[in-house]
């Protein structure tokens, strides 16, 4: 298991995957001094050297076994598409290896638990994104909820639609094949941030449909391409908490737009507005009973500027948190809750059955209000 880095060492950061995604990852990662990429692959070589010539010390490692096996490799950056999740995360726990990875955190439930199952047995951690969710975005809202700002949780609505990730992006296949659509895709940044504000969700109850076979391509080489759909293309449910709270969920890749916000998290002395989950900032506005307007709040937690990869750089102890904590805040036993909560959902789709949830994580500690010179190398005093 990679080790807890001090102010002279460096962990070493193997990446696997090196499409579209990977940009954001490689902003947040590259001259960090408390961690480096020391090696990446890609099923596209010239890609990956391309990469490794941008970053100071990294090499090519011919394929994923190569990477876990790299004595410089302590953990493994997983920005494969969701279908290889499952073998990436055992190869890193076959090897010894720590892994952080794009969400979700396998293809499905199965291979989520066995993804889970493997790392114990290894003695490895799992991180599993998103961590926009330890932003200040999500984080101060957890926080004024906490504080009591909208006295009982009583209930909360997500809402995220879109016409479809084909019209921007040049290989949509993955979003419309199993392991996508719009719940897999987009869910985990709205269900996880609702289980960081009102905790573990006890049952869940789904509805889903599905608009058409095929998507067209709109842009890049492959435009005017036809893509078979596979999945559920627009899903809503409600989640039962097991604090008593309900939240409503609707996810679509079926719909040109919305006036709803990302999330709203009502109680029963205020509502809270949370800003968008995909980003790790925004305006949290809150409406207390007989206040009339609505308020934003300042930023109070959470890491300030961040991007992708503040959750590996948490989970390996290079976020000016401490030393790298037994279970990452952007960790495996949430993103394995939020699988469950997204299998019921679609498993309540189609019998119509109410669904009981069998795990039930700890939610992890709040955030401090983390200044981006602490996350980039320095500490947040009386943070652990």
């Amino acid at each position: 298991m990679g080790e807890p880095v001090n102010a002279s060492a460096q962990v070493g950061i193997g990446v696997v995957g090196l499409g579209v995604i990977s940009r954001q990852y490689l902003d947040t990662l590259a001259g960090h001094p408390r961690a480096r990429v020391a090696a990446v692959t890609d099923l596209d070589r010239s890609r990956a050297e391309a990469v490794a010539a941008e970053l100071p010390g990294a090499r090519v490692a011919a394929d994923l076994d190569a990477l876990v096996a790299d004595p410089d490799v302590s953990v493994v950056l997983d920005l494969t598409t969701p279908g290889v999740h499952a073998h990436v995360a055992k190869a890193c726990a076959a090897a010894g290896v720590d892994r952080y990875g794009e969400k979700p955190l396998a293809v499905d439930l199965a291979s989520s638990r066995g993804v889970m199952a493997a790392a114990s047995a290894a003695g490895t951690r799992v991180g599993c994104a998103p961590d926009t969710v330890l932003g200040t975005g999500v984080q101060t809202a957890r926080a004024a909820v906490a504080d009591g700002r909208i006295g009982t949780p009583t209930a909360a609505v997500a809402t995220w639609v879109s016409p479809g990730h084909e019209l921007w992006h040049p290989n949509p296949d993955f979003y419309y094949a199993p392991g996508g659509g719009p719940l897999l895709d987009m869910g985990p940044y709205y269900l996880t941030s609702l289980v960081q504000i009102l905790g573990p969700v006890a049952w869940v109850q789904g509805a889903a449909s599905r608009s058409r076979d095929e998507r067209t391509i709109g842009s890049g080489p492959r435009a005017g391409e036809h893509v078979p759909v596979e999945v559920a293309t627009h899903v809503t449910g409600v989640l039962g908490h097991a604090s008593g709270a309900l939240s409503t969920v609707t996810v679509s890749f079926d719909a040109v737009g919305s006036h709803a916000r990302p999330i709203e998290v009502h109680g029963t002395a205020g509502s809270l507005v949370v800003p968008d989950p995909n980003r790790f900032d925004g305006d949290v506005e809150l409406r207390t009973l007989g206040g009339g307007e609505w308020e934003v709040l300042p930023p109070s937690a959470g890491f300030v500027g961040a991007g992708r990869g503040i959750g590996l750089l948490e989970m390996v102890g290079a976020a000016g948190l401490g030393e790298a904590p037994a279970s990452p805040r952007a960790g495996g036993d949430v993103g394995l809750h939020v699988m469950e909560i997204m299998s019921g959902l679609l498993s309540s789709a189609d019998d119509g059955a109410r669904v009981a949830m069998t795990t039930a994580p700890a939610v992890p500690p709040l955030v401090p209000f983390t200044p981006a010179s602490a996350w980039h190398g320095g500490a947040v005093e009386g943070a652990a």
